[in-house]
């Protein structure tokens, strides 16, 4: 039974390990083909359908490894580099430029390989050195490096450690009123990211903006983006807030993201961020379209759009009898007479001996006598070589060289500086604080939503990194929008990143490249089921031989008293049957009962003598049965104490024993059952 339940749990083990390992394939496949796109499943529906019907209209493409995609040149290579890509398909997409569905202020794609609608800087930056001032940094229309979704095409920033700047027009400009604004577009950090920003700046509509001026002081209302320097990864949300009072203005900082921003820097993959600002002063950012902050633009924002309506008196000043101090010394305590504050920290071993073997004429270290002045060693203008110094090979063998000192110990008289202790101050008046007076300088505005309009879009960078991708603007006042924009845009390159990502086992080994300590992990996972499987599903001795063998001897005295208890009621049944057969001769010798007497009173006589010699044999049986029980009892004392002697023996010299046992107790049985018939 034991056996059969261990297999049962082996069975029950493996089973689980089955469905957990199934399940985990399937939640993969899930995350990375509809949850990690950010697409639900009316979205992946409506979309293959319009793949379907335009299927006939557009131009069909091979998604593959990237070392397959490069165009070969002549006829018979592109033949054979066709061949090759039907051979390596992973499934087909196509690609069409997508088409706002709804009102938009601004769209971008890229698709048509031009910059025509966009202007580059042609001035320079303030506040720079002049080599660098100059907004030089080159831009390229492009596809991806990785995951590329042919058709589709990019803005590039191509150059390292310069200046960049590129801005365009929106078809009309956009007025905070009652529409929301809603803002997005795709980022990937090819190479990575060392130090630089991707966010761009809505131009305010000033009435004397020129594109071709556009540099770090244009102004604009606000700006959205991820920025990275150093360890430091942000998502920025800057608006410029309007003083109602001086008409001055301040920039406003939302505050930082509620999740790690490391992932969206360093994995090469093409990101969504979109910023939705609503007309009640809230906002919220996505990325991937999963939120990632919101708050409002009256208290989620530093430093806040409304001033305190109290302020410190800037003209007041602490009393110079203010006492802050919480505690003080105690100014009746003195320090005692055997307080020695000269007495040395560290004072000589008076108990140290120097050792006898110690080395006191030979220094610790000795001119190398191996090295060699080099060739071109000038001593006119390197000085007079000496060779480099190396411990004294004398002292490796000995405790120690040169002038031998006692160790330092701790001076059990030094106490340091004393101080008085510290009491509570009697005159304690708390921390001083100006007076608070009231602030000239508060205004209440409710309504931060309604910034400066804006009329151009433009990104103004700086970056160590270059091929940093930008693609699918849009600005529009419907989220809606937006959302099928980016199901028709960046859907397709997260489908295509995820077809093309590692397995599972690949993904585990990379992140263990990065986090060690990943490894630990691993071997639990894989050692915890197939230690509990060796436990559970491992045959094991049973433990009946054990228990065979302990109860063997006994087994026999069992049967023993089995025959015996047969034996007395064969004996009981045998004594009622003679006595129903002397009823009935009773019953039969009735009328002959008187003769009988007669003969029986005859023969008494005659019968007294062998009577006696009857009882004298019987009495001399008894003895002679009660000597063998007794040397039997001393034959099996022998054999339990050679049993004690030997308790390796096998399993066949015991079941031979057991036999003899056996038969010993059988001839005993007979004798018993004599003597009772006796």
């Amino acid at each position: 039974m034991k056996l059969e339940r261990g297999w049962m749990w082996c069975v029950l083990l493996l089973s689980s390990l089955a469905v957990a390992t199934q399940e985990t394939q399937l939640d993969v496949d899930i995350s990375d083909m509809d949850e990690d796109m950010g697409l639900d499943e009316e979205e992946l529906k409506v979309l293959m359908a319009e793949e379907v019907e335009e299927e006939e209209e557009e131009e069909e493409a091979t998604v593959m490894d990237e070392n397959l995609l490069d165009e070969t040149d002549g006829t018979a290579s592109g033949k054979a580099g066709k061949a090759g890509m039907d051979a390596n398909v992973s499934f087909q997409v196509t690609y069409k430029t997508p088409v706002p569905t709804g009102d938009v202020y601004f769209a971008e794609t890229f698709d048509d390989g031009s910059l025509e609608s966009w202007q580059l800087s042609k001035t320079v930056k303030g506040d720079a050195d002049d080599d660098i001032a100059k907004y030089d940094g080159k831009w390229a229309v492009e596809q991806l490096k990785e995951n590329k979704v042919p058709g589709d095409q990019g803005l590039v920033l191509k150059s390292r450690a310069k200046h960049h700047a590129i801005s365009a027009m929106l078809n009309k400009p956009f007025v905070f009123q009652d529409e929301p604004l809603v803002v997005q577009y795709e980022v990937n950090f090819q190479d990575g990211i060392d130090c630089g920003g991707a966010y761009i700046k809505l131009l305010s509509d000033t009435g004397n903006l020129n594109l071709e001026q556009f540099h770090d002081r244009t102004a604009y209302s606000l700006m959205f983006g991820p920025d990275k320097c150093g360890e430091d990864y942000k998502l920025h949300f800057i608006f410029r807030h309007q003083n109602p009072l001086n008409k001055d203005t301040e920039e406003k900082h939302a505050k930082r993201a509620d999740v790690d921003l490391k992932k969206f820097y360093t994995d090469k993959k093409t990101h969504l961020y979109t910023l939705v600002l609503n007309p009640d002063n809230s906002y919220e950012m996505f990325i991937d379209q999963s939120s990632v902050s919101r708050g409002s633009l009256l208290h989620d924002v530093v430093p806040p759009v409304n001033p305190p309506k109290e302020i410190d008196d800037p003209h007041d000043s602490k009393p110079e009898d203010w006492d802050e101090r919480a505690r003080m010394p105690d100014p009746e305590a003195a320090k005692p007479d055997d307080w020695d504050e000269d007495a040395a920290a560290k004072i000589e071993d008076p108990d140290s001996l120097k050792p006898e073997d110690w080395l006191d004429e030979e220094p610790e270290f000795v001119s190398d006598p191996n090295a060699e002045k080099p060739e071109d060693w000038d001593e006119e203008m390197d000085g007079e070589w000496e060779a480099p110094q190396i411990p004294n090979p004398a002292c490796e063998t000995a405790p120690g060289c040169g002038e031998w000192k006692r160790p330092q110990i701790n001076n059990p008289q030094y106490k340091g500086k004393w101080k008085a202790p510290l009491v509570d101050n009697p005159n304690y008046q708390g921390v001083w604080k100006p007076h608070k007076i009231n602030n000239p300088d508060y205004f209440e505005d409710l309504q931060p939503f309604r910034m400066t309009p804006f009329k151009a879009v433009g990104l103004e960078l700086w970056s160590m990194t270059a091929d940093i991708y930008f693609d699918n603007f849009i600005i529009t006042s419907h989220k809606e929008v937006a959302d099928r924009w980016a199901s028709d845009s960046w859907g397709l390159k997260k489908l295509v990143a995820s077809a093309n990502e590692p397995g599972i086992f690949a993904q585990l080994m990379i992140a263990a490249e990065e986090r060690p300590w990943l490894w630990v992990i691993y071997i639990l996972t894989v050692g915890l089921p197939v230690g509990l499987g060796v436990l559970f599903c491992w045959p094991k001795k049973s433990d009946d031989d054990y228990v065979y063998k302990k109860v063997d001897p006994p087994r026999a005295d069992v049967e023993e008293e089995e025959e015996d208890e047969e034996e007395e009621g064969e004996a009981a049944a045998a004594a009622a049957g003679d006595e129903e057969e002397k009823a009935a001769e009773a019953a039969e010798g009735a009328p002959a009962a008187a003769t009988e007497e007669e003969e029986e009173e005859e023969d008494e006589a005659d019968a007294g003598g062998d009577n006696l010699e009857d009882e004298d044999e019987e009495e001399e049986e008894e003895e002679e049965d009660e000597e063998e029980e007794e040397e039997e009892e001393e034959e099996e004392e022998e054999e339990g104490e050679e049993e004690s002697k030997a308790p390796e023996r096998t399993l066949e010299e015991e079941s031979k024993e057991g036999g003899d046992v056996a038969e010993e107790s059988h001839k005993q049985a007979v004798r018993k059952r004599r003597v009772r018939k006796d």
